[in-house]
C-alpha cells in the first residue's frame, strides 16, 4: 500500500506547526490513518500529546540535515509502520535535495507546501533570496498567512511564479480567512491592436502569457528580443527572448516562446538570423501544442523581423 507523503516547507515561525495540526483536525484530511510527524526543527508552537492521540499520530524530531538520510527513514518506516507521512521540514535546508534522495519502499511524494509569512516575507527575500526562493521552486501549494490591507498580494504572486510558474497560491489574513490576488493591472494595453512591449514589460508579459496564453491568441505583438537559434527547434522556427534575473546573480535564465517563419518574412531574413543577435519581431501569437511547454502554450507567427540595437540592460526583470 502506498504511503503518501506531505513536505510541509517554510522558515522558523512561519506556522508549519499550526498548518499541520489543523490538518490532522480537518475530518475532510483525517480518517484515523496512522501518521507519521517528521518535525526538522522546533519552534515556539508545539504538538498536544493528547491532540496526537486523539489522532493516531506520532512525531519525531530531527535537528541535522545529516540524519535525514535514507537509512533513517527506512528504519522509521520500520519502526512505526506509517499510513502517512508528514515532514515538517527545516527552511534552511535544500527541499531539491531531499526530493532527489531515495524513500522507502512504499512512500510516495504527493505535496509539497510552503508555508510563508507575509509580513517577514521581503525581508527575508532581500537577505536570503536564494534560500527563501529555493523553499517554493518545487511547491505544489504555497500559502502566504498573516496577510493584511497592506500586503501587496501581486507582488507576491509574480515573485513566486517567476521561479515556479505551476504552484497554486493562497493568501489568508491573520485570522485564517483565505483571499485573492485580484486581478493583474498589466503595464501595457492588451486590447490594442498591436501591443508594442517596451524592454521593462517584457518580464511580466511572459509570465502572464505563460499563465494565462488564451487570454493572448490571436493579438499580434511586437518587442525587442535575442536571437536563440538551434537545430533541436522545429524547421524554420527560433526563440526570440531575453535573459532574465529569476532568482539571483547566479541564477539568470533565457526565457521565450516558440516563433515559427515563413518563406517571406523580413527584412531580417530568417536564413541571415544570429544567434545572440538582437531583433525587432511582430508576430501573431496562437495558441498550440509544444513539448517543450508540456502542453499548450503560446506559439508566434513572425510577420516582420527587423535589426535592433543592443539593449542598455540587457537582463529583463519581473516586476
Amino acid at each position: 500500500m502506498e504511503v503518501p507523503v506531505y513536505i510541509i516547507n517554510g522558515f522558523l515561525e512561519s506556522g508549519k506547526t499550526t498548518f499541520i495540526r489543523e490538518t490532522l483536525k480537518d475530518p475532510e484530511f483525517s480518517g484515523k490513518e496512522r501518521t507519521l510527524i517528521i518535525a526538522c526543527e522546533e519552534g515556539e508552537e508545539e504538538y498536544d500529546e493528547s491532540m496526537l492521540a486523539k489522532y493516531n499520530t506520532a512525531v519525531v524530531t530531527v535537528e541535522e540535515r545529516e540524519e535525514l538520510t535514507p537509512e533513517y527513514l527506512r528504519m522509521l518506516a520500520a519502526q512505526y509502520r506509517p499510513q502517512r507521512v508528514m515532514i515538517e521540514f527545516n527552511g534552511m535546508w535544500s527541499v531539491e535535495e531531499f526530493v532527489g534522495q531515495e524513500l522507502p519502499r512504499d512512500w510516495v511524494m504527493v505535496q509539497i507546501i510552503t508555508i510563508i509569512d507575509a509580513s517577514t516575507y521581503q525581508n527575508y527575500l532581500n537577505n536570503m533570496k536564494s534560500i527563501m526562493m529555493g523553499q517554493f521552486k518545487l511547491s505544489d501549494t504555497i500559502i502566504f498567512n498573516r496577510c493584511d490591507e497592506t500586503t501587496d498580494k501581486l507582488a507576491l504572486r509574480r515573485s513566486v511564479k517567476v521561479t515556479n510558474r505551476k504552484g497554486q497560491i493562497i493568501y489568508e489574513s491573520a485570522d485564517g480567512v483565505t483571499d485573492d490576488a485580484g486581478e493583474e493591472v498589466l503595464p501595457f494595453d492588451i486590447d490594442a491592436d498591436l501591443i508594442d512591449l517596451c524592454d521593462d514589460d517584457y518580464g511580466l508579459w511572459y509570465m502572464d502569457a505563460m499563465d494565462n496564453p488564451k487570454k493572448y491568441s490571436g493579438k499580434k505583438i511586437r518587442f525587442r528580443a535575442m536571437v536563440y537559434r538551434s537545430e533541436k527547434l522545429p524547421k524554420r522556427s527560433f526563440v526570440p527572448g531575453r535573459f532574465a534575473m529569476t532568482c539571483c546573480a547566479d541564477d539568470i535564465a533565457f526565457i521565450g516562446f516558440l516563433c515559427k517563419v515563413g518563406e517571406n518574412v523580413g527584412p531580417v531574413a530568417f536564413e541571415s538570423l544570429k544567434n545572440r543577435s538582437y531583433i525587432y519581431v511582430t508576430a501573431d501569437i496562437q495558441v498550440e501544442y509544444y513539448r517543450e511547454y508540456r502542453g499548450k502554450g503560446p506559439v508566434l507567427y513572425a510577420t516582420s523581423i527587423e535589426p535592433a540595437p543592443e539593449p542598455e540592460d540587457k537582463l529583463v526583470y519581473f516586476n
